[in-house]
């Protein structure tokens, strides 16, 4: 099974690559949306071809095609995959109350209102429970965007970034000290998480470009120690 679907990504991407403005490809593509939505995989390169040939044939156009590959590109954050689908999206089709709501959660997230956001996406889960593993992708930008800002995260600031409370988030802490470097500390009445160092958590760990001697200069002083 799995080397058909490779087989079948592979005739999709090579359809794509040989003449992605084809018309007869469409419909490849929107099936090629629908798998990458149940089996969790991602190819923006694909979705964004459906979306100009959408902008050729717009009376082709299936809303919840275009709704999963906005949510598809809303999980790919850091990424800036849905601005550059939602510049493909006629303004008209924009205004439709789903796409409304995944932009006002494109904004929440873009400037780290993460309480906002979950509160939209509850209200929401038509949406959010549409495309399985979204939850899980956001809460990794989250995560994401605290260690680029902390480097002890107060838990019930985690509370709030990733949205898992009680004995969900003792387990996630759990998976996460033995799997990707976090160390659980008890920080007054509540935990404090210690995040792996970075050069954006720690500034120090940055290399001092200034310090570094260009390429050019090394081969110009070759010669000259001979």
């Amino acid at each position: 099974m799995a080397t058909e679907q490779a087989a079948e990504n592979y005739t999709v991407e090579d359809l794509v690559a040989l003449n992605p403005y084809n018309p007869d490809i469409l419909n490849d593509l929107e099936k090629f949306v629908n798998e990458q939505v149940s089996s969790q995989t991602y190819n923006l390169d694909a979705n964004l071809s459906l979306l100009r040939l959408y902008q050729f044939e717009p009376e082709r156009m299936s809303i919840q095609i275009v709704a999963h590959i906005l949510i598809k590109a809303l999980m790919a954050m850091p990424a800036p995959d849905f601005s550059l689908c939602l510049f493909l999206i006629p303004e008209h089709v924009q205004m439709e109350e789903q796409f409304k709501v995944l932009i006002v959660l494109s904004h929440y997230l873009e400037t780290a209102r993460f309480s906002q956001f979950w509160d939209e996406a509850a209200k929401n889960r038509h949406i959010s429970e549409a495309v399985p593993g979204f939850e899980q992708a956001i809460q990794s930008y989250a995560i994401h965007v605290l260690s680029l800002t902390y480097q002890k995260v107060p838990r019930p600031i985690l509370v709030e970034a990733i949205n898992i409370e009680g004995l969900a988030l003792d387990k996630f802490l759990e998976y996460h000290a033995a799997n990707s470097g976090w160390v659980i500390e008890k920080g007054g009445q509540s935990q404090v998480i210690v995040l792996p160092r970075n050069e954006f958590n720690h500034p120090e760990l940055k290399k001092n470009t200034a310090d570094i001697l260009p390429f050019e200069h090394v081969t110009r002083i070759f010669p000259v120690l001979g």
